[in-house]
């Protein structure tokens, strides 16, 4: 893909999985200035930064169940579009302040809202 640049400067990647494909859907998304990262399909020649997807797939799946199980998202009970990005955007900056907190503070488990449970 051609390397081209957003209107903000700064080449945008998207990382996707290997069901995003298809020379229509590669077309539009270098036209719009969008380098797609995913891991090749059977039959394909591998594509660039491959060897990245292992690791960040398993930082994903942490941060998802960091979401999921400790922030309780499956469960906003957000009843409109911006009621649930209101309460996620809630969980996830309490989160981030009780990381920030417990940083702070000198405790070893950071990631930890157990304390804060009640």
């Amino acid at each position: 893909m051609a390397k081209t640049r957003s209107r903000h400067g700064s080449q945008q990647m998207m990382i996707a999985d290997k069901n995003y494909f298809g020379n229509e859907f590669e077309h539009t998304i270098d036209q719009a200035g969008i380098e797609l990262l995913r891991p090749a399909r059977k039959g394909e020649k591998p594509r660039a930064g491959s060897r990245f997807f292992k690791p960040l797939r398993q930082i994903i799946e942490s941060i998802n169940e960091t979401f999921k199980g400790q922030l309780n998202l499956e469960q906003h009970r957000g009843r409109t579009p911006s009621g649930v990005i209101t309460r996620v955007t809630q969980r996830i900056l309490a989160m981030t302040a009780a990381i920030w907190h417990n940083d702070q503070t000198g405790h070893t488990i950071r990631r930890s809202l157990t304390a804060y449970d009640h």
